[in-house]
Protein backbone atom coordinates (compact mmCIF):
# COMPACT_ATOMS: atom_id res chain seq x y z
CA UNK A 1 0.00 0.00 0.00
CA UNK A 2 1.04 3.60 -0.67
CA UNK A 3 -0.33 6.81 0.81
CA UNK A 4 -0.35 10.44 -0.37
CA UNK A 5 -0.77 13.07 2.36
CA UNK A 6 -1.06 16.88 2.49
CA UNK A 7 -2.72 17.01 -0.93
CA UNK A 8 -5.40 19.19 -2.46
CA UNK A 9 -7.30 16.60 -4.48
CA UNK A 10 -8.78 17.83 -7.76
CA UNK A 11 -12.16 16.22 -8.28
CA UNK A 12 -14.48 16.64 -11.27
CA UNK A 13 -16.30 19.61 -9.77
CA UNK A 14 -14.66 20.47 -6.45
CA UNK A 15 -11.49 20.20 -4.35
CA UNK A 16 -10.68 18.20 -1.24
CA UNK A 17 -8.10 20.14 0.80
CA UNK A 18 -5.66 18.63 3.32
CA UNK A 19 -6.44 15.23 1.83
CA UNK A 20 -5.13 11.69 2.14
CA UNK A 21 -5.27 9.15 -0.70
CA UNK A 22 -4.48 5.44 -0.49
CA UNK A 23 -3.21 3.30 -3.37
CA UNK A 24 -3.08 -0.47 -3.52
CA UNK A 25 -2.19 -2.68 -6.51
CA UNK A 26 -2.02 0.37 -8.73
CA UNK A 27 -5.55 1.55 -7.94
CA UNK A 28 -7.13 4.18 -5.73
CA UNK A 29 -8.75 2.46 -2.73
CA UNK A 30 -9.65 5.35 -0.42
CA UNK A 31 -9.37 9.13 -0.16
CA UNK A 32 -10.73 12.05 1.83
CA UNK A 33 -9.97 14.97 4.14
CA UNK A 34 -7.42 14.14 6.83
CA UNK A 35 -9.75 15.26 9.62
CA UNK A 36 -12.34 12.68 8.52
CA UNK A 37 -9.98 9.93 7.47
CA UNK A 38 -9.32 8.14 10.74
CA UNK A 39 -6.14 6.24 11.54
CA UNK A 40 -3.48 6.31 8.86
CA UNK A 41 -1.85 3.02 7.81
CA UNK A 42 1.83 2.35 8.26
CA UNK A 43 3.01 2.32 4.63
CA UNK A 44 5.10 4.17 2.06
CA UNK A 45 4.09 7.83 2.23
CA UNK A 46 4.36 10.62 -0.33
CA UNK A 47 4.01 14.15 1.02
CA UNK A 48 2.26 16.33 -1.57
CA UNK A 49 3.28 19.43 0.42
CA UNK A 50 0.04 21.23 -0.36
CA UNK A 51 0.20 20.72 -4.12
CA UNK A 52 -2.84 19.94 -6.23
CA UNK A 53 -3.12 16.22 -6.99
CA UNK A 54 -5.25 15.38 -10.01
CA UNK A 55 -5.71 12.54 -12.49
CA UNK A 56 -2.96 12.06 -15.08
CA UNK A 57 -3.50 14.04 -18.25
CA UNK A 58 -4.79 12.27 -21.37
CA UNK A 59 -3.66 13.65 -24.73
CA UNK A 60 -5.74 11.90 -27.38
CA UNK A 61 -4.12 13.70 -30.36
CA UNK A 62 -0.35 14.24 -30.44
CA UNK A 63 2.32 13.70 -33.13
CA UNK A 64 5.51 14.47 -31.22
CA UNK A 65 7.12 15.30 -27.91
CA UNK A 66 9.70 18.07 -27.88
CA UNK A 67 11.70 17.65 -31.09
CA UNK A 68 10.93 13.94 -31.33
CA UNK A 69 8.31 12.55 -33.71
CA UNK A 70 6.57 9.43 -32.45
CA UNK A 71 7.21 7.87 -35.84
CA UNK A 72 10.97 8.27 -35.32
CA UNK A 73 11.70 8.20 -31.58
CA UNK A 74 8.59 7.27 -29.59
CA UNK A 75 10.58 6.61 -26.41
CA UNK A 76 11.92 10.17 -26.28
CA UNK A 77 8.55 11.64 -27.22
CA UNK A 78 6.78 9.65 -24.50
CA UNK A 79 9.31 10.81 -21.92
CA UNK A 80 8.73 14.48 -22.75
CA UNK A 81 5.00 14.11 -22.23
CA UNK A 82 5.29 11.97 -19.11
CA UNK A 83 7.53 14.56 -17.43
CA UNK A 84 4.80 17.09 -18.14
CA UNK A 85 2.01 15.03 -16.64
CA UNK A 86 0.57 13.14 -19.62
CA UNK A 87 0.12 9.57 -18.41
CA UNK A 88 -1.97 8.45 -21.42
CA UNK A 89 -1.61 9.51 -25.04
CA UNK A 90 -2.51 8.58 -28.59
CA UNK A 91 0.15 8.98 -31.25
CA UNK A 92 -1.38 10.64 -34.30
CA UNK A 93 -0.61 9.20 -37.75
CA UNK A 94 -0.82 11.80 -40.53
CA UNK A 95 -2.37 11.66 -44.01
CA UNK A 96 0.89 12.31 -45.88
CA UNK A 97 1.75 8.58 -45.94
CA UNK A 98 0.88 6.23 -48.75
CA UNK A 99 -0.85 2.90 -48.08
CA UNK A 100 2.30 0.96 -47.20
CA UNK A 101 3.60 3.92 -45.23
CA UNK A 102 0.49 3.83 -43.05
CA UNK A 103 0.89 0.10 -42.46
CA UNK A 104 4.57 0.47 -41.63
CA UNK A 105 4.04 3.31 -39.17
CA UNK A 106 1.15 1.54 -37.45
CA UNK A 107 3.26 -1.60 -37.04
CA UNK A 108 6.23 0.44 -35.80
CA UNK A 109 4.11 2.15 -33.14
CA UNK A 110 2.47 -1.14 -32.12
CA UNK A 111 5.95 -2.47 -31.35
CA UNK A 112 6.82 0.71 -29.46
CA UNK A 113 3.77 0.23 -27.24
CA UNK A 114 5.42 -2.92 -25.88
CA UNK A 115 8.44 -0.93 -24.66
CA UNK A 116 8.28 0.09 -20.97
CA UNK A 117 9.71 3.46 -22.03
CA UNK A 118 6.44 4.03 -23.93
CA UNK A 119 4.05 3.00 -21.19
CA UNK A 120 1.95 6.16 -21.59
CA UNK A 121 1.44 5.40 -25.31
CA UNK A 122 -1.85 3.50 -25.34
CA UNK A 123 -3.14 3.86 -28.87
CA UNK A 124 -3.22 5.69 -32.19
CA UNK A 125 -5.20 8.60 -33.59
CA UNK A 126 -5.56 8.25 -37.37
CA UNK A 127 -5.50 11.72 -38.91
CA UNK A 128 -6.00 10.13 -42.30
CA UNK A 129 -6.10 8.69 -44.81
CA UNK A 130 -9.47 10.17 -45.78
CA UNK A 131 -9.28 13.85 -44.91
CA UNK A 132 -10.19 16.64 -47.35
CA UNK A 133 -7.02 17.36 -49.39
CA UNK A 134 -7.80 21.10 -49.30
CA UNK A 135 -6.97 21.36 -45.61
CA UNK A 136 -4.18 20.71 -43.15
CA UNK A 137 -0.49 21.49 -42.82
CA UNK A 138 1.70 20.23 -45.63
CA UNK A 139 -1.42 19.38 -47.62
CA UNK A 140 0.53 19.42 -50.85
CA UNK A 141 1.96 16.08 -49.65
CA UNK A 142 -1.48 14.44 -49.38
CA UNK A 143 -1.62 11.46 -51.79
CA UNK A 144 -5.24 10.55 -50.93
CA UNK A 145 -7.20 12.44 -53.58
CA UNK A 146 -9.14 9.61 -55.18
CA UNK A 147 -12.39 7.87 -54.40
CA UNK A 148 -12.48 5.91 -51.14
CA UNK A 149 -12.11 2.23 -51.99
CA UNK A 150 -11.59 -0.97 -50.08
CA UNK A 151 -8.42 -2.06 -51.88
CA UNK A 152 -6.67 1.03 -50.51
CA UNK A 153 -7.99 1.14 -46.97
CA UNK A 154 -8.31 -2.55 -46.08
CA UNK A 155 -4.59 -3.11 -45.27
CA UNK A 156 -4.53 0.05 -43.13
CA UNK A 157 -7.62 -0.91 -41.15
CA UNK A 158 -6.38 -4.48 -40.67
CA UNK A 159 -3.01 -3.23 -39.37
CA UNK A 160 -4.57 -0.78 -36.93
CA UNK A 161 -7.84 -2.29 -35.82
CA UNK A 162 -6.56 -3.37 -32.39
CA UNK A 163 -4.69 -0.13 -31.56
CA UNK A 164 -6.46 2.74 -33.34
CA UNK A 165 -8.63 4.61 -30.85
CA UNK A 166 -9.92 7.34 -33.18
CA UNK A 167 -10.34 7.48 -36.97
CA UNK A 168 -10.54 11.10 -38.14
CA UNK A 169 -12.09 11.70 -41.56
CA UNK A 170 -13.87 14.13 -43.85
CA UNK A 171 -17.53 13.04 -44.17
CA UNK A 172 -17.85 14.62 -47.62
CA UNK A 173 -15.34 12.23 -49.19
CA UNK A 174 -16.95 10.12 -51.91
CA UNK A 175 -17.82 6.61 -50.71
CA UNK A 176 -16.73 7.36 -47.12
CA UNK A 177 -19.59 5.29 -45.71
CA UNK A 178 -18.01 2.11 -47.06
CA UNK A 179 -14.87 2.88 -45.06
CA UNK A 180 -16.83 3.67 -41.89
CA UNK A 181 -18.94 0.52 -42.16
CA UNK A 182 -15.85 -1.63 -42.75
CA UNK A 183 -14.13 -0.23 -39.65
CA UNK A 184 -17.28 -0.72 -37.56
CA UNK A 185 -17.61 -4.32 -38.75
CA UNK A 186 -14.07 -4.98 -37.57
CA UNK A 187 -14.44 -3.00 -34.34
CA UNK A 188 -18.00 -2.21 -33.18
CA UNK A 189 -16.58 0.22 -30.61
CA UNK A 190 -14.68 2.30 -33.19
CA UNK A 191 -14.73 6.06 -32.66
CA UNK A 192 -14.70 8.57 -35.52
CA UNK A 193 -13.86 12.26 -35.64
CA UNK A 194 -14.68 14.91 -38.22
CA UNK A 195 -11.59 16.80 -39.32
CA UNK A 196 -9.87 18.56 -42.23
CA UNK A 197 -13.29 18.89 -43.74
CA UNK A 198 -15.83 21.17 -45.38
CA UNK A 199 -18.75 18.80 -44.84
CA UNK A 200 -22.27 20.13 -44.67
CA UNK A 201 -24.08 19.45 -41.39
CA UNK A 202 -26.14 16.61 -42.85
CA UNK A 203 -22.98 14.85 -44.08
CA UNK A 204 -21.39 14.91 -40.63
CA UNK A 205 -24.59 14.02 -38.80
CA UNK A 206 -25.11 11.01 -41.08
CA UNK A 207 -22.02 9.41 -39.53
CA UNK A 208 -22.95 10.04 -35.90
CA UNK A 209 -24.93 6.78 -35.59
CA UNK A 210 -21.73 4.94 -36.56
CA UNK A 211 -19.70 6.49 -33.75
CA UNK A 212 -18.65 9.96 -34.90
CA UNK A 213 -18.28 11.78 -31.58
CA UNK A 214 -15.23 14.10 -31.81
CA UNK A 215 -14.43 17.29 -33.72
CA UNK A 216 -10.73 17.20 -34.66
CA UNK A 217 -8.93 20.40 -33.54
CA UNK A 218 -12.17 22.37 -33.56
CA UNK A 219 -12.15 25.52 -35.76
CA UNK A 220 -8.80 24.55 -37.33
CA UNK A 221 -8.40 23.10 -40.87
CA UNK A 222 -12.09 23.33 -41.70
CA UNK A 223 -13.80 24.96 -44.65
CA UNK A 224 -17.13 26.68 -44.97
CA UNK A 225 -20.14 26.60 -47.25
CA UNK A 226 -20.65 29.54 -49.62
CA UNK A 227 -21.71 32.73 -47.89
CA UNK A 228 -24.70 34.24 -49.59
CA UNK A 229 -25.25 38.01 -49.55
CA UNK A 230 -25.86 39.07 -45.96
CA UNK A 231 -26.09 35.42 -44.87
CA UNK A 232 -23.38 33.33 -43.22
CA UNK A 233 -23.09 29.68 -44.21
CA UNK A 234 -22.70 26.73 -41.85
CA UNK A 235 -20.18 23.94 -41.93
CA UNK A 236 -18.13 21.60 -39.73
CA UNK A 237 -17.53 24.01 -36.85
CA UNK A 238 -21.21 24.81 -36.52
CA UNK A 239 -22.12 21.12 -36.68
CA UNK A 240 -19.67 20.24 -33.91
CA UNK A 241 -20.90 23.15 -31.81
CA UNK A 242 -24.56 22.30 -32.35
CA UNK A 243 -24.52 18.58 -31.66
CA UNK A 244 -24.40 17.80 -27.97
CA UNK A 245 -22.97 14.32 -28.56
CA UNK A 246 -19.79 15.61 -30.24
CA UNK A 247 -16.73 16.54 -28.16
CA UNK A 248 -14.72 19.54 -29.39
CA UNK A 249 -10.93 19.22 -29.39
CA UNK A 250 -9.14 22.52 -28.76
CA UNK A 251 -5.49 23.49 -29.26
CA UNK A 252 -4.84 26.20 -26.70
CA UNK A 253 -1.58 28.02 -27.42
CA UNK A 254 -0.27 30.97 -25.43
CA UNK A 255 -1.43 33.69 -27.82
CA UNK A 256 -4.72 32.14 -28.84
CA UNK A 257 -3.63 31.72 -32.46
CA UNK A 258 -5.04 28.24 -33.15
CA UNK A 259 -8.27 29.25 -31.42
CA UNK A 260 -8.95 32.87 -30.58
CA UNK A 261 -9.52 33.45 -26.85
CA UNK A 262 -13.02 34.76 -27.52
CA UNK A 263 -13.75 31.61 -29.51
CA UNK A 264 -12.44 29.47 -26.65
CA UNK A 265 -14.87 31.18 -24.31
CA UNK A 266 -17.67 30.81 -26.85
CA UNK A 267 -17.00 27.09 -27.28
CA UNK A 268 -17.13 26.61 -23.50
CA UNK A 269 -20.43 28.48 -23.40
CA UNK A 270 -21.98 26.46 -26.24
CA UNK A 271 -20.56 22.98 -25.67
CA UNK A 272 -20.50 23.01 -21.89
CA UNK A 273 -17.51 21.95 -19.83
CA UNK A 274 -18.24 18.25 -20.28
CA UNK A 275 -17.76 18.34 -24.07
CA UNK A 276 -14.45 20.23 -24.33
CA UNK A 277 -11.19 18.31 -24.83
CA UNK A 278 -7.76 19.93 -24.72
CA UNK A 279 -5.15 18.41 -27.03
CA UNK A 280 -1.55 19.38 -27.69
CA UNK A 281 -1.43 18.38 -31.38
CA UNK A 282 2.33 18.65 -30.81
CA UNK A 283 4.30 18.25 -34.04
CA UNK A 284 7.75 18.78 -35.44
CA UNK A 285 8.00 21.01 -38.51
CA UNK A 286 10.80 23.17 -39.81
CA UNK A 287 9.16 25.89 -41.85
CA UNK A 288 10.25 29.50 -41.21
CA UNK A 289 8.24 31.77 -38.97
CA UNK A 290 6.07 33.88 -41.30
CA UNK A 291 5.65 37.66 -40.97
CA UNK A 292 3.31 38.64 -38.18
CA UNK A 293 4.24 35.66 -35.98
CA UNK A 294 7.55 36.94 -34.67
CA UNK A 295 8.18 35.79 -31.12
CA UNK A 296 5.67 32.92 -31.28
CA UNK A 297 7.40 29.99 -29.57
CA UNK A 298 4.74 27.30 -29.12
CA UNK A 299 3.54 26.85 -32.72
CA UNK A 300 5.15 25.14 -35.73
CA UNK A 301 4.92 26.38 -39.30
CA UNK A 302 5.21 24.45 -42.56
CA UNK A 303 7.11 25.64 -45.63
CA UNK A 304 3.95 27.24 -47.01
CA UNK A 305 3.99 29.56 -44.00
CA UNK A 306 0.92 27.97 -42.42
CA UNK A 307 0.38 26.68 -38.90
CA UNK A 308 1.55 23.09 -38.45
CA UNK A 309 0.47 21.95 -35.00
CA UNK A 310 1.99 23.10 -31.74
CA UNK A 311 5.01 22.69 -29.50
CA UNK A 312 2.79 22.28 -26.45
CA UNK A 313 2.54 19.74 -23.71
CA UNK A 314 -0.91 19.28 -22.25
CA UNK A 315 -0.14 20.89 -18.88
CA UNK A 316 0.86 24.08 -20.73
CA UNK A 317 -2.32 23.91 -22.80
CA UNK A 318 -4.20 23.78 -19.49
CA UNK A 319 -2.32 26.85 -18.26
CA UNK A 320 -3.19 28.72 -21.44
CA UNK A 321 -6.85 27.71 -21.14
CA UNK A 322 -6.96 29.15 -17.64
CA UNK A 323 -5.47 32.40 -18.93
CA UNK A 324 -7.76 32.74 -21.96
CA UNK A 325 -11.06 31.65 -20.41
CA UNK A 326 -10.82 32.03 -16.64
CA UNK A 327 -11.12 28.26 -16.22
CA UNK A 328 -10.08 26.84 -12.85
CA UNK A 329 -7.61 24.02 -12.25
CA UNK A 330 -10.65 21.84 -11.59
CA UNK A 331 -12.03 22.79 -15.03
CA UNK A 332 -8.84 22.13 -16.98
CA UNK A 333 -8.37 18.70 -15.39
CA UNK A 334 -11.84 17.93 -16.73
CA UNK A 335 -10.86 19.17 -20.21
CA UNK A 336 -7.53 17.31 -20.22
CA UNK A 337 -8.30 14.13 -18.32
CA UNK A 338 -11.93 13.27 -17.55
CA UNK A 339 -13.49 14.35 -20.86
CA UNK A 340 -10.89 12.67 -23.10
CA UNK A 341 -11.20 9.50 -21.04
CA UNK A 342 -14.95 9.45 -21.66
CA UNK A 343 -14.72 10.38 -25.31
CA UNK A 344 -12.35 7.47 -26.01
CA UNK A 345 -13.87 4.89 -23.61
CA UNK A 346 -10.93 4.85 -21.17
CA UNK A 347 -13.25 4.37 -18.24
CA UNK A 348 -10.58 3.05 -15.87
CA UNK A 349 -8.87 6.46 -15.56
CA UNK A 350 -9.37 10.20 -15.91
CA UNK A 351 -10.67 10.96 -12.41
CA UNK A 352 -9.95 10.45 -8.74
CA UNK A 353 -12.39 7.72 -7.71
CA UNK A 354 -12.20 4.43 -5.86
CA UNK A 355 -11.20 1.62 -8.21
CA UNK A 356 -9.66 3.88 -10.86
CA UNK A 357 -6.04 3.62 -11.97
CA UNK A 358 -3.70 5.55 -9.73
CA UNK A 359 -2.43 7.73 -12.57
CA UNK A 360 -1.88 10.93 -10.61
CA UNK A 361 0.05 14.14 -11.06
CA UNK A 362 1.20 16.79 -8.59
CA UNK A 363 0.92 20.37 -9.88
CA UNK A 364 1.07 23.91 -8.58
CA UNK A 365 -1.44 26.67 -9.33
CA UNK A 366 0.22 27.29 -12.72
CA UNK A 367 0.08 23.61 -13.82
CA UNK A 368 3.82 23.09 -13.42
CA UNK A 369 4.33 19.37 -12.81
CA UNK A 370 6.17 18.35 -9.62
CA UNK A 371 5.42 14.63 -9.58
CA UNK A 372 3.85 11.83 -11.63
CA UNK A 373 2.50 8.41 -10.66
CA UNK A 374 1.41 5.74 -13.13
CA UNK A 375 -0.46 2.76 -11.76
CA UNK A 376 0.66 3.94 -8.35
CA UNK A 377 4.34 3.85 -9.25
CA UNK A 378 6.24 7.10 -8.92
CA UNK A 379 7.80 8.20 -12.24
CA UNK A 380 8.70 11.81 -11.57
Amino acid sequence: MKMIINAVLVMKDHYIPDAVLLIEDGKIVKFGERRLFGDLPDCETIDAKGLFVGPGLIDIHVHAGGMHNFAENPQAACEVHLKNGTTTLNSAVYFSLDRQGFVNEINFLKEAMKDPACENLQGLYMEGPYMNPKFGANREQNPWHGVVNKADFEPIVEAGIDVVKVWALAPERENILEFVQYVKAKNPNAIFAVGHSEAAPHETEALMPYGLRIGTHHTNATGSLPKYPECRGVCVDETVSYNREIYAELICDSRGIHVDPYMLRLVRRIKGDDRVILISDACVDYGPTPPGYEGVTDINFDFMGEISGSKLTLNVACRNMMKHTGASICDVFRFASYNPSRATNLLDRGEIAVGKRADLIFVDHDMNVHGVLMNGIQKI
